[in-house]
């Protein structure tokens, strides 16, 4: 086993004491094991924990390459926001993390309504984190797997905000580099973030990939990325190019069984034309897509502006009922007694902790469980600001749900002591007030 030398990074054989690059004191061996016992982050974090003495944990959102992401409550800023933790694998080299501190610092330049905000990079116990903006919604690789094939309007639609979001940042001198469908989100109202901007840059430096790291996404790389070669804003339109593809046909261009086989069809091989897999393309947007996935990148658009404009120029034919992005459930409009059925009322859990600042987990709890209740097939599901109009209320069941026209209601409770946490739920019958499932969940959040 090598000692790495805390000041300067280098390999010392074990039995060394000084540092034989910079005469640094190592620590023993020893030292070593108990500090990194004691100082080993968790690999994931519990609902209701507060992590670094500030981000309350909502929920987990995802996890990937880079480590695992939580909606949280900053308990300093009164906000909900994104936590993504680094994997201690990346985190560990000191030269990575300067990297993305300087990456970030030019990502917090992009001010743009289409581009999630980065915030900071953090430390907590050698567990090293990124705080960026809290996004709602559902990210495009969702809504393409949910809805398949998706209209010329839509996708238009799609891909303008994406241009509108890249073209700043390329004015800046800020290329994404693993631009894919998973890292844009989608928000009720059909609004489009960038998210991730920062980080590919860092990882993707020299000597930064490492066993069981995997570096972006084969599907979605421009062929110089995957030679390893310079890449600029052109990369990120051959990756908006594979995007447009994906909208438009349910698939990518080019599959394999590994990322090396993914690679060499990007180089290599031409991509199918769109419009063979689906016929109702417009002829134009066609061409576009196909223009993004040139190989040589001197023959694609050389810049998001020329796409956007692009786009916006075939849109204008297009009748604007068609433009409507596909929404997770349909809007339900009948009233009386049909529109009773199949509904349910979420009202914001009760904070029965003494510590007020649970109370922003409390609302956060109902406000996913809604979230969640609005993908299941033909349930009418009441609006959070209507269901959150009667918190703090003593009002009747059979009340609520008279006003709400809901023919179930779901509320619960949060008890927190400790390190424990009790969540009580119960659904309610409308008619009589009788319940219908009730369950109390138990666990430590540390």
């Amino acid at each position: 086993m090598s000692v790495k030398c805390p000041k300067c990074q280098h390999e010392n054989p074990e039995e060394t004491a000084f540092c034989g690059k910079c005469g640094t004191q190592l620590p023993s061996i020893a030292d070593i094991e108990v500090t990194e016992t004691m100082e080993t982050p968790k690999e994931e974090l519990t609902t209701g924990f507060t992590f670094a003495g500030r981000y309350q944990i909502i929920e987990e959102l995802g996890k990937g390459g880079m480590g695992r992401v939580y909606k949280v409550h900053d308990t300093k800023v009164k906000e909900k926001i994104a936590l993504k933790l680094i994997k201690p694998e990346i985190a560990r080299d000191i030269k990575t993390i300067e990297r993305f501190s300087n990456e970030l610092r030019l990502a917090r330049k992009i001010r743009h309504k289409n581009v999630c905000g980065m915030f900071d990079l953090g430390e907590e116990k050698r567990t090293h984190y990124i705080t960026m903006e809290f996004v709602p919604g559902e990210d495009l690789k969702s809504l393409i797997r949910r809805v398949g094939r998706m209209d010329s309007a839509v996708a238009i639609k799609i891909g303008k905000q994406i241009c509108d979001g890249l073209s700043e940042a390329h004015r800046l001198g800020i290329v994404h580099r693993d631009l894919k469908p998973s890292n844009i989100m989608i928000d009720r109202e059909g609004n489009v973030r960038i998210m991730d901007f920062g980080i590919a840059r860092s990882l993707t430096s020299k000597g930064i990939t490492g066993p069981g790291v995997m570096i972006g996404t084969p599907e979605y790389m421009s062929p110089e990325q995957v030679e390893g070669k310079e890449v600029d804003q052109r990369s990120d339109i051959y990756s908006l190019g594979v995007i447009l593809y994906e909208m438009v046909t349910g698939r990518v261009p080019f599959e394999g069984d590994t990322p090396f086989t993914i690679g060499v069809k990007h180089k290599s091989e031409m991509p199918k034309n769109p419009q063979e897999l689906n016929v109702r393309i417009l002829a134009e947007l066609n061409h576009l897509i196909l223009k993004c996935l040139e190989k040589d990148k001197k023959e694609r658009w050389q810049s998001s502006q020329q796409i956007l404009t692009e786009l916006a120029r075939i849109e204008k034919d297009i009748p604007t009922t068609k433009k409507v992005i596909p929404e997770k459930k349909p809007d339900t409009t009948q009233t009386g007694e049909a529109e009773r059925k199949n509904s349910i009322a979420v009202l914001p859990f009760t904070n029965m902790s003494a510590d007020p600042e649970q109370e922003y987990f409390c609302d956060g709890m109902a406000e996913e469980l809604i979230n969640a209740l609005t993908q299941v097939k033909d349930l009418r599901v009441v609006a959070r600001t209507s269901a959150f109009s009667f918190k703090g209320k003593d009002t009747d069941i059979e009340e609520i749900g008279k006003k709400l026209k809901v023919d179930k209601v779901l509320e619960g409770s949060v008890r927190k002591a400790g390190n424990r946490l009790r969540i009580t739920a119960q659904l309610i019958n409308v008619e009589g007030g009788f319940h219908l499932w009730s369950e109390r969940y138990d666990r430590g959040s540390g």
